[in-house]
């Protein structure tokens, strides 16, 4: 596929779901160019693996082995942590939302709930915690950054 077309990213994920289609959702979840592989144990890990490398030759498809990680307990997979115990927020991600200054403008409020939003449902109450700053982004309202909002952006940070 050449490079430079505009809709190349979704026409090779497009390719990588039917390659993988048999082992999408049981052990292979692929993402663009990025598979994730998960097992219950070592050995089934071993079986997975192996199919998956022989299905990736079978379609003359190559995993460029410097960009590779086996044998992993837990994995950074779209800004979250997969892991053994479940999947977690990524704190590398969640530092953005930690560090966001306070909003002075609507934009800047829609950016950080866009933000803060990725991760919603690890915040419980989430739509509840966010309303006082999403009123302020209507159509027509007046921007009142009050207490009600200052204490819902520090709760979301501390979320």
């Amino acid at each position: 596929m050449p490079f430079g077309l505009t809709n190349a990213p979704a026409m090779f994920m497009d390719l990588m779901h039917r390659v993988m289609r048999e082992y999408l959702d049981r052990f292979v979840i692929v993402f663009i160019d990025d598979i994730l592989i998960y097992s219950r144990t070592r050995e089934e890990h071993e079986g997975h693996l192996r199919t998956v490398l022989q299905t990736l030759r079978d379609h003359r498809l190559f995993a460029k082995f410097s960009k590779c990680e086996f044998w992993l307990s837990e994995v950074r997979f779209l800004g979250h942590v997969v892991g053994a115990t479940g999947v977690a927020v990524d704190p590398e991600k969640v530092r953005a939302v930690i560090e966001w200054p306070t909003p002075t403008t609507v934009t800047q409020i829609r950016d950080f709930t866009g933000l803060a939003g990725y991760y919603r449902r690890f915040v419980q109450d989430f739509s509840k915690i966010v309303a006082p700053m999403t009123k302020l982004t209507k159509k027509n309202a007046k921007f009142d950054w009050d207490e009600e909002c200052e204490h819902a952006f520090n709760t979301l940070k501390r979320n």
